[in-house]
């Protein structure tokens, strides 16, 4: 099961459908507006608008569907999955096309622009979807037939996982799991399972299990009398990238956000991504855009900004520091330097507090109207962050954070961000234990995770700067 042929099927078959589409829609267009249909099909090459718009558009839209996550997962793709990802793909890259773009020629007559936009749309629609139902739809019944399969554990080596670990081997139409083998959950000297899977040691080791083996799916089948392991069981699966399963007796103990995967299934999916590919793409879209409009307005701030640093004491103006971003890969964060040079001339790493007097004048004015924060936005641009996320923190304090609040490692799976909830509520923390008092907001907001949670977290995070209320 090779995942990168398998989009490149995708991807071609979009390319392709673009191709298509544009051809269609060309000739369709021109026989409306010059009443005047091309009779040889290779007249089409002598037209310039013809030939711009057969690199262009398969480009755009190839884009747009990378952007959108379409070929992340190309061999967990349903039917219904694939009529609504068309349809909103399609529906958003046509008003970007006819209302931005502004297809060349224009048409004056807003009934007519009105029929070559829905004329666009569907001719787009239509080749899309018919070439990516078909392959999705030859996929699904090899998974079915067990032709192909997700190398899958099963956690837990008892009763339920025996039940399980048989239902799914005696269904006439594969899930798509290919079992490798279980892993306990409490110590125990007598595994069921152990009859038809091998027992590869304990669920502490899970991570490196998956690594090994290349897991791509965890079941979670446990006994009642196991149910105190699963937050930690979680938490170890946690940054992996698996998709985790539980069995439904155990719904109301699991910690993080569960949503049903089918009406067929027996299981309950626990979201490693906690936003879904269209809230994901909206929400990197949001912060390219944001974040380029930030810098251009910001453009003699930053001049301002630079000036009161340089003025306030020697140094540079931009102070670069490593901090851990999404699955603990470390990047620079930028920031305008707000202390004097030195701050942490014995090496070990200080946070600031109130009173700080590492802290220039100017450097506390910053902090308050979050001004010191603006440079990340070039981090935003770069992908290293969002605009909204838990804050960046150096891997020492991670360290020490993770000895007392293990549940920390779950906002790793996401990108820290410039604010956050955390940042809104808490504000700076000035030691390990005002981290962790924060630590519950920003897993709220892993909790509650969404486009208008993001949206009113900016809102509150600029009436804090307007009102200089930064901590």
């Amino acid at each position: 099961m090779n995942k990168k042929i398998q989009a490149l099927k995708y991807v071609l078959l979009d390319l392709l459908a673009s191709l298509l589409a544009w051809t269609a829609f060309f000739l369709f267009k021109k026989s409306q507006i010059d009443l005047n249909p091309i009779e040889d099909i290779n007249m089409l090459f002598h037209s310039g608008y013809y030939l711009i718009g057969l690199i262009l558009f398969p480009s755009f839209w190839i884009f747009l569907y990378t952007m959108a996550g379409n070929y992340r997962r190309p061999y967990r793709r349903s039917r219904l999955y694939e009529l609504g990802n068309t349809i909103l793909i399609v529906t958003l890259g046509i008003v970007i096309i006819v209302f931005m773009l502004l297809v060349y020629p224009p048409v004056d007559n807003v009934k007519i622009g009105s029929r070559f936009f829905v004329s666009f749309w569907i001719i787009q629609f239509s080749f899309t979807y018919l070439f990516r139902i078909s392959l999705t739809y030859y996929t699904l019944q090899k998974i079915r037939k067990r032709k192909i399969g997700f190398p899958t554990i099963i956690v837990g080596g008892k009763q339920n996982a025996l039940n399980i670990y048989k239902e799914m081997e005696g269904s006439i139409r594969s899930p798509g799991n290919k079992f490798i083998g279980f892993v306990n959950a409490l110590e125990n000297h007598d595994y069921p399972l152990n009859k038809y899977l091998e027992h590869l040691g304990s669920y502490t080791n899970l991570q490196h299990i998956i690594e090994k083996h290349r897991i791509e799916e965890v079941i979670i089948a446990i006994e009642l009398n196991e149910s105190d392991t699963v937050n930690r069981i979680i938490k170890e699966i946690s940054g992996t990238h698996v998709h985790i399963k539980v069995i439904p007796n155990i719904q109301e103990i699991l910690l993080g956000a569960v949503k049903t995967n089918s009406i067929w299934s027996p299981f309950i999916e626990i979201a490693q991504e906690p936003l879904p590919e269209w809230q994901s793409f909206l929400k990197r879209s949001m912060d390219i855009v944001c974040s380029l409009i930030a810098i251009t307005l910001l453009l003699p701030v930053y001049v301002f900004a630079a000036i009161g640093v340089k003025r306030s004491s020697p140094g540079p103006v931009i102070y670069a520091q490593v901090r851990i971003g999404k699955n603990r890969k470390p990047f620079k964060m930028y920031k305008f330097r707000s202390m004097y040079i030195d701050a942490e001339k014995d090496g070990k790493p200080q946070l600031s507090s109130k009173d700080d007097p590492r802290v220039t004048p100017f450097g506390r004015f910053m902090r308050k109207v979050r001004l010191d924060e603006t440079p990340q936005f070039f981090c935003v641009l770069k992908g290293d962050m969002s605009l909204v996320g838990p804050r960046p923190e150096r891997k020492y304090y991670i360290d020490e954070i993770e000895k007392h609040a293990p549940e920390y490692r779950l906002l790793l799976n996401i990108k820290p961000g410039i604010t956050s909830w955390g940042q809104v509520k808490f504000g700076y923390a000035e030691n390990v234990d005002q981290m962790i008092q924060r630590l519950k907001y920003d897993l709220l907001y892993l909790e509650n995770m969404s486009i208008v949670t993001d949206i009113k977290i900016l809102i509150y995070t600029a009436l804090i700067v307007i009102q200089g209320r930064g901590k």
